[in-house]
């Protein structure tokens, strides 16, 4: 055979090779555009939560008229907002999140300028942390609907993400200004949290808090943003006090269980604070809650167990996030989650590498920053830390992990002054912070 004759059998092969990925790729497309995502049986304690029963019952109706009538936009849109609050419940974002996004798509095929189905697709994009295209949703929502306070909540929290931090203070007002509620009081107090005002942030969220209906899910969650505050302020016993009025209006619920193994963590009940931690993990899908588990796992002199756990962790969400890269969805960017798993694991070089994917994306927000100043710090190159510490101090926030961090990577780059400030501002009031951290910054502080 000559090379012509060669290069002809391998230029049909070729194209006979792409007509099959081609057509796969169109019939796995029709196949999850015709799709119809159930709602999946909980496994764990959130099946004692009363609406179970009453949800189970409405998404099988909403299901049957849906398939009964492909044009029932209605039902449809109901049934995207049961996924959306199913997300929250289970923390099995990925599946609903891709499930609600369906429903979405199919209305506004069908009606481009819904405005459930547009808010719902901002939101979601904000929850798969496609921030910029969620802010581009919600500024159409606005040009569409102006006078609702929803829309300025989304542009609020896309905002935030994408470090316009005056631009959200405006969005904000305007929401409040049209509807004083739980949703917006809550915002206020994180937009007061993050500009270094935590007395007003818990004011705030007092307000959120009983704004809200006890035992609903938004409530509660507010509830324990509220515990957190205190958490970070020292008020130990007040944070206890709502973690445990969150439990008992939402028996099982698992960020309540979670705050109240902080706490015992911070009172050094190492065993304690595990057991609390399990019965939390096994409620949710959350990986904050694992990290904090393998941590007490650490404190509780179980190192094998401790890196078991954190080895797993970064596996899990590495197989979670390229299995977001095959399905035919925008799938959820969570590379400074990954950043941080990765730190616990001592992977330096790959904390570092996801940390900036996340920078590219977002290199205005304070989080994001403290996030790879943290990674450099851990690399042991100060100098470099300082250029997005001093990012992530911009907005005056007083969290205290965050100062903590701030001035161990100050000491280390040999300012000493600053680190001396900063570290007294991050321990003072004795806040319920990681151990390790609290144990580092008192030792620094202590040789300034």
């Amino acid at each position: 055979m000559n090379k012509r004759s060669i290069y002809i059998v391998v230029v049909i092969l070729f194209l006979v090779t792409s007509g099959f990925i081609v057509l796969k790729y169109k019939n796995e497309k029709k196949k999850n555009e015709a799709r119809i995502y159930e709602l999946l049986p909980r496994n764990n304690s959130s099946v004692n939560y009363a609406d179970w029963i009453t949800l189970k019952k409405n998404a099988s109706t909403l299901l049957a008229k849906i398939s009964a009538n492909e044009n029932d936009l209605v039902s449809k849109m109901k049934l995207s907002a049961l996924y959306l609050q199913e997300a929250r419940v289970t923390g099995n974002y990925t599946y609903y999140d891709m499930a609600a996004m369906k429903l979405v798509n199919d209305v506004l095929k069908k009606d481009p300028n819904n405005f459930e189905g547009l808010t719902f697709k901002a939101l979601i994009f904000l929850s798969q942390h496609h921030f910029a295209e969620g802010l581009a949703v919600a500024e159409q929502l606005r040009q569409l609907y102006p006078y609702s306070a929803h829309v300025y909540g989304i542009l609020t929290d896309a905002n935030v993400e994408l470090g316009h931090y005056d631009s959200a203070l405006v969005n904000i007002d305007r929401m409040v200004s049209i509807r004083p509620d739980l949703s917006s009081y809550s915002r206020i107090s994180y937009q007061r949290e993050i500009h270094g005002d935590n007395e007003g942030a818990i004011d705030a969220m007092k307000l959120a808090v009983e704004a809200g209906s006890p035992g609903d899910e938004a409530t509660e969650w507010s509830r324990i943003q509220l515990a957190k505050l205190y958490e970070h302020t020292g008020q130990v016993e007040y944070a206890k006090m709502n973690y445990t009025i969150a439990l008992s209006n939402r028996p099982g619920y698992p960020h309540a269980l979670a705050g109240l193994a902080r706490i015992e963590i911070s009172e050094k009940n190492y065993f304690k604070a595990i057991d609390i931690y399990k019965k939390a993990d096994s409620a949710i899908t959350d990986f904050t809650i694992k990290e904090e588990l393998a941590q007490a796992y650490l404190l509780n002199g179980n190192k094998e167990e401790a890196d078991h756990l954190s080895n797993l962790i970064v596996e899990e969400m590495i197989k979670a996030s390229q299995k977001n890269k095959t399905t035919d969805t925008s799938g959820h960017y969570s590379d400074r989650e990954i950043a941080y798993a990765y730190i616990n694991t001592g992977n330096y070089d790959k904390a570092l590498e996801h940390a900036m994917i996340e920078y590219n994306r977002r290199p205005g927000n304070i989080d994001v920053n403290e996030t790879v100043a943290w990674v450099y710090y851990n690399k042991g190159n100060a100098q470099k830390a300082l250029k997005y510490i001093k990012e992530a101090l911009k907005t005056n926030c007083k969290n205290p992990i965050l100062l903590c961090r701030a001035g161990l990577i100050y000491a280390s780059a040999g300012d000493k002054a600053m680190a001396k400030t900063i570290l007294q501002d991050g321990v003072k009031n004795n806040p319920v912070i990681s151990p390790v951290l609290r144990s580092a910054a008192q030792k620094t502080l202590q040789s300034l």
